[in-house]
């Protein structure tokens, strides 16, 4: 029969999104150029950019839940589905392998960068002391890895339910539910680290730009690298919060759950981020310099 579907895999109708993201990230660059010269009304236009963004993340993502669904998420798609995350955290393996090669570049070859002072830390500069809110950190990352894990095994295995007791049934968490407890201690973490990150940056001994150019590649690497690791963290804790949201909503069975399993791919990739991090900025990074006594 002409017309008649003969494949497993899910044709996509004509989508607004894919345009509509297009110009908001357009909007969302040019309010950024503006903002950085310092040009009249750029707050407006970037604010506007982070808008449209935002309604494309919700519009779209919302079209992936209603085609699950209607069931167009064949095992075949579920398999590609499956490739493009493992992708697209590959990518952001080799964005952080950036920021790791620019700093044991400025600590490795210290003479060659004037502004290190050939020195590494460069001198006079106080570090954060590693074993104490980072140490605290790593602590609460890992912990975090195994809540989400938890969660995925009760998932895989159908704990869920059971009468409701005590604080956990405040929030309408099942006493046997592991899915619902895990991914609120994991929520709950990931909050934590974000908290304990902020204040750790308010406590800096070193700013992002030092006065003394001798200071200013040590604090430009420092907040790159675990600036950008604090946002994929606050990502994460997002992707978990809606993971949780449809898990009250009844949206994941254990044969089909592909959106949990890709925050918990997520989830498990900040953690081994955050692990070298830790190991090469704040304990080897720091290494022979004078420990900040805050």
């Amino acid at each position: 029969m002409a017309g008649a579907k003969n494949h497993q895999y899910h044709i996509l109708p004509p989508s607004i999104w894919p345009l509509f993201g297009a110009m908001a990230a357009l909007v969302l660059a040019a309010g950024g150029i503006m903002w950085m010269h310092t040009m009249p009304a750029a707050n407006l236009v970037f604010f506007a950019g982070v808008a449209g963004i935002l309604i494309t993340f919700f519009g779209w993502w919302s079209d992936v839940i209603k085609e699950a669904h209607a069931g167009d998420h064949t095992p075949i798609v579920q398999l590609h589905l499956r490739y493009g995350m493992i992708l697209f955290i590959a990518s952001e393996v080799m964005f952080f392998v950036g920021w790791f090669w620019a700093w044991f570049d400025f600590s490795l070859f210290p003479s060659t960068v004037e502004a290190v002072g050939g020195t590494w830390p460069p001198k006079g500069m106080e570090v954060f002391d590693a074993f104490k809110l980072p140490l605290l950190n790593t602590l609460i990352l890992l912990c975090s890895g195994c809540t989400v894990t938890w969660a995925h095994h009760g998932l895989l295995h159908n704990e869920r339910g059971g009468a409701m007791k005590g604080l956990w049934g405040l929030i309408g968490v099942g006493e046997n539910d592991s899915v619902k407890k895990g991914l609120w201690l994991t929520v709950i973490l990931g909050i934590s680290f974000t908290a304990l990150q902020a204040l750790e940056y308010s406590e800096a001994p070193f700013p992002f730009k030092a006065a003394s150019e001798h200071g200013s590649s040590y604090g430009g690497a420092f907040f790159m690298a675990t600036g950008f690791h604090g946002f994929h963290v606050l990502v994460g804790t997002i992707f978990l919060i809606v993971n949780l949201v449809r898990v009250y909503k009844g949206h994941f069975t254990p044969r089909q759950h592909f959106g949990f399993e890709a925050a918990a791919w997520y989830w498990h990739f900040v953690d081994v981020v955050w692990l070298f991090l830790f190991a090469s900025i704040y304990v080897w990074g720091g290494w022979g310099a004078a420990v900040h006594a805050g």
